[in-house]
């Protein structure tokens, strides 16, 4: 399925995301932008959270590419290199989903990119992913920031590519092995991780070391 139409999709569904990550939330909007924030924790450490992010192929979801096949992912994680898709075909073409502008493996990588639909419209999009070390594993953050002139309404797209967002940091919890401190599974069944001992930084502790200098909403 062609990847506005699935936009198009989300920005009609109010049903939940399932599995979702351990915090969500549009941060704030205006008439000319929105941020949206994801966090989870997985029982990873930070090296193999960074080397699972290098391969989009193995956690983006195909049903937001371009050619609905995440084999065709690639990224180039230096500052410069490209989060890219392959278009196969008798001509083959290509699609740059966005740009490495920070990268500081095992802590935090910052694309710049418009995703999806908004590629087409005049605005500036700045992913910014930070991973941070815990107890159990690594807190993990998502921070999508856009602005700019769109033919979207913001109160329509805003949640839209929050649910879009969420669901590519579900994607690369599964990846690591599930997120944490509660995953569900297909069967629905909730499995609970292990009880948190008295004074161990937690996922709380961890995502507020990582949203400290994060602004907030009022």
């Amino acid at each position: 399925m062609h990847l506005r139409t699935i936009f198009g999709a989300a920005l009609l569904s109010s049903a939940a995301l399932a599995a979702a990550p351990a915090a969500a939330k549009v941060i704030d909007q205006s008439d000319i932008g929105f941020t949206v924030a994801h966090t989870a924790q997985v029982a990873a450490s930070p090296e193999d959270v960074w080397k699972m992010l290098r391969l989009p192929d193995k956690w983006w979801s195909k049903e937001h590419s371009w050619s609905g096949d995440a084999a065709n992912f690639w990224l180039d994680s230096q500052a410069g290199g490209c989060f890219c898709e392959k278009l196969p075909g008798t001509v083959p073409g290509s699609v740059q989903h966005a740009r490495i502008i920070f990268a500081q493996p095992n802590q935090m990588m910052r694309l710049s990119g418009a995703f999806g639909p908004l590629q087409g419209e005049a605005v500036t999009g700045t992913l910014t992913i930070q991973i941070k070390p815990t107890a159990t594993g690594s807190a993990i953050r998502f921070d999508y920031v856009v602005g700019g002139y769109m033919r979207f309404k913001v109160a329509d797209v805003a949640p839209a590519v929050d649910k879009v967002l969420g669901e590519q940091l579900i994607g690369l919890a599964k990846a690591l092995g599930g997120s944490l401190p509660v995953a569900k599974d297909d069967d629905d069944d909730v499995k609970e991780a292990p009880a948190k001992k008295k004074d161990e930084p937690g996922l709380d502790d961890a995502v507020a070391d990582l949203v400290k200098d994060t602004p907030k909403d009022d």
